[in-house]
C-alpha cells in the first residue's frame, strides 16, 4: 500500500458500506441566499460528502459551466468570508464538506486565517485545485497542518512514484480525475477507467472517489460499480442553470444510482 496508514475523520467515515455520493456545489451561484437550500436540498438528496466552491476568476480546471457559475457568484459579491461565513450557519445540519478551492483566494484571506475560519465554519476537509504537490513543501505542509483533511488529487497520467508523493501529506480520499482536460459533462466514460481504478484501489488505503465528467445516473452507477465514491458537478451546476427542481431531479437520481452498490447487495 502507497499510504501507511488512514486517520479516521468525518470524511473517511463517510465511506462505509457504499459508494459516497460526492455532489459539487458553487457557492452563491444562482444567488448567495440560494446556497444554504441548495446545499440542503443535496443532503436530502443522499449525499454523503459535499464539494463546495469557493468562486474564483480564473478557475482553470474548470469547464464553461462551473466558470459561468462563479463568475455569476462573484457579480453579486461573493468572497471566501462570505462563503465560508454562510456555510458556519448550516454545516452543522449537514454531511462533511470539503471545501475546494484556487490557492490565490486562501492566500488572499491568509493561509492560518483562512484554514481557522474554514474549521470553525465546520468544513472537514479542503481541496486546493492548482497547488500540485511538492510545488511549495512549505505552504503545502502549513495546509496539511490544518485541521482539515487535505483531498489529493490524481490523474490517468500520474505515475507510481508520484502517488506516493501525492500521499505524502493526504486524507480523507483521493479524488481520480477520470480523464485528461477540464471539468464538464461527457457522454461516456474512459473505457479503461475499470483497470485504472482497480490500481489505484490496490495501491492506496484512502477511499478513491472518481470525478470529471460524470453527467448521468447512468454513468454514476457504472462508476459506484467500481469506486468508493463518485463526485458529480458540472451536469448538476447545468441542471440547475434550468430549474432548481431539475437540479434536485438529477441530484437524487443520481444518489440513488451510487447507493444501489452497498456491501448488502452486492
Amino acid at each position: 500500500m502507497t499510504d501507511a496508514a488512514v486517520a479516521s475523520s468525518r470524511i473517511t467515515e463517510a465511506f462505509t458500506d457504499r459508494p459516497a455520493f460526492i455532489p459539487f456545489l458553487s457557492s452563491g451561484y444562482p444567488s448567495p441566499a440560494d446556497t444554504p437550500r441548495l446545499l440542503h436540498g443535496l443532503a436530502e438528496a443522499g449525499a454523503d460528502i459535499i464539494e463546495l466552491g469557493v468562486p474564483f476568476s480564473d478557475p482553470l480546471a474548470d469547464g464553461p459551466t462551473i466558470q459561468a457559475a462563479s463568475w455569476r457568484a462573484l457579480e453579486q459579491g461573493v468572497t471566501v468570508e462570505s462563503a465560508l461565513d454562510q456555510l458556519g450557519e448550516v454545516a452543522a445540519d449537514l454531511p462533511p464538506i470539503v471545501i475546494f478551492s484556487y490557492l490565490n483566494p486562501i492566500l488572499r484571506v491568509g493561509v492560518e486565517a483562512f484554514l481557522e475560519r474554514a474549521a470553525e465554519a465546520g468544513a472537514a476537509g479542503l481541496l486546493v485545485t492548482d497547488l500540485p504537490v511538492g510545488s511549495h513543501p512549505e505552504l503545502e505542509g502549513r495546509l496539511a497542518a490544518g485541521g482539515l483533511d487535505l483531498i489529493p488529487l490524481a490523474a490517468p497520467t500520474t505515475t507510481r512514484a508520484r502517488l506516493e508523493t501525492i500521499l505524502a501529506h493526504a486524507s480523507g480520499f483521493l479524488y481520480y480525475i477520470s480523464r485528461l482536460g477540464v471539468t464538464g459533462a461527457r457522454d461516456a466514460l474512459d473505457e479503461q477507467l475499470a483497470d485504472k481504478v482497480a490500481q489505484l484501489r490496490a495501491a492506496v488505503r484512502l477511499p478513491v472517489a472518481v470525478g470529471f465528467g460524470i453527467s448521468t445516473p447512468e454513468q454514476a452507477d457504472a462508476v459506484a460499480g467500481i469506486a468508493d465514491g463518485v463526485v458529480v458537478g458540472s451536469a448538476l451546476i447545468a441542471a440547475l442553470g434550468a430549474s432548481e427542481d431539475a437540479f434536485r431531479e438529477l441530484a437524487v437520481s443520481i444518489g440513488e444510482a451510487v447507493h444501489q452498490h452497498s456491501e448488502a447487495s452486492a
